[in-house]
């Protein structure tokens, strides 16, 4: 399958499902009332309970000076930090939660969509595929998670160690340091990034094979692994993808700004035009998903012959070949309920 073709049909199939664009303004909406709710009232309360009182902060000149001693301002409004961080605490756990679960309705329906051309969007389709998918996608993205973070924590130690041999080589000649540290230092930056790159595709393609095969999080994330290094021409639709959706948030945010600097009315006059760049960003977003799950399915499962093999316990079955099908069955039989697999 081509990339035009990837690209197209997930616009295509964005575009027929739109209402999925709504779900996502929606979640930005809840995601503002829950932060007024969570942490705005009772950031209220506490003046009002404990007496708090910040006017001395508001006569200071120099408000950083208020920073300089920051065990004195905590001790003296504690209650306050405290009420502060658990409900922003309680805010983010509500906050990823919802996001994981809209996101997961979304993956339901952009898979069925492709499996079952003639589906239409429905909210009760919608939880139903949410509810679904919800745990297998939460063990995924933890364990995700974990593995950004081992790279996180190599890159660190690669940087201090080039951060050693700069320091070194100070001793005998600041040019060689210079010179040394500027290409040490270009070479990470060049490394970390084809490392983060080739892990994100990773990661978006296990998506796909969590949805369409039934597997768990490491074998979802080993099989994409597969995959990619199979048909590496995935890797380079995925960052072309994502250098799309970099270039038009960077356009979009070009446009907003300037309205940021007027003064006063600025931030007024910005605010529908946050909200539209948030639409364009959740819309993209979910092209990029529907193109690689397009992209995934007609390369790994539509091209799969009899000689491809068995398929992995859990999968999805293939195309029935024997002399008599069954009246009316399709490519691939309608998708069952995914078994929710830890790590």
């Amino acid at each position: 399958m081509s990339y035009i073709s990837a690209i197209k049909d997930g616009f295509k199939l964005v575009n027929s499902r739109w209402q999925l664009v709504l779900v996502q303004v929606g979640m930005m909406f809840f995601n503002c009332i829950g932060f007024f709710i969570m942490v705005g009232i009772p950031l209220g309360i506490a003046f009002i309970i404990f007496g708090l009182d910040l006017t001395g902060i508001a006569e200071m000149r120099d408000i950083f000076s208020v920073f300089r001693n920051p065990a004195d301002l905590i001790s003296k409004y504690f209650s306050l930090v405290l009420i502060i961080v658990a409900s922003f605490l309680l805010y983010l756990l509500l906050v990823a939660t919802v996001g994981l679960y809209v996101f997961s309705g979304s993956i339901g329906i952009i898979g069925r969509s492709i499996t079952e051309p003639a589906f239409r969007f429905n909210m009760h389709d919608f939880f139903g595929e949410a509810k679904r998918f919800f745990f297998p996608l939460m063990w995924y993205t933890g364990f995700a998670g974990l593995i950004f973070i081992a790279i996180a924590f190599g890159l660190g130690i690669l940087g201090g160690g080039i951060g050693m041999v700069v320091s070194a080589a100070k001793g005998q000649d600041s040019t060689l340091a210079l010179f040394l540290g500027s290409f040490f230092y270009l070479l990470l930056v060049i490394v970390g990034l084809a490392i983060i790159m080739g892990v994100l595709s990773v990661t978006v393609f296990g998506i796909a094979v969590l949805y369409f095969k039934r597997t768990g999080a490491v074998r979802s994330f080993s099989e994409s692994f597969r995959f990619l290094r199979d048909h590496q021409h995935a890797f380079w639709l995925y960052v072309i993808l994502f250098v799309g959706y970099i270039l038009v948030s960077f356009l979009v945010m070009l446009v907003i700004y300037p309205f940021n600097l007027i003064p006063l009315i600025g931030p007024i006059i910005s605010f529908p035009f946050q909200i539209l760049s948030y639409i364009v960003q959740g819309y993209l977003g979910l092209v990029i998903l529907a193109a690689i799950f397009r992209y995934y399915y007609d390369s790994e499962l539509q091209s799969a012959g009899p000689a491809a093999g068995p398929i992995a316990p859990g999968s999805i079955e293939d195309e029935d070949t024997s002399p008599s099908p069954e009246p009316g069955t399709g490519t691939i039989p309608p998708l069952s309920g995914p078994r929710e697999e830890g790590l």
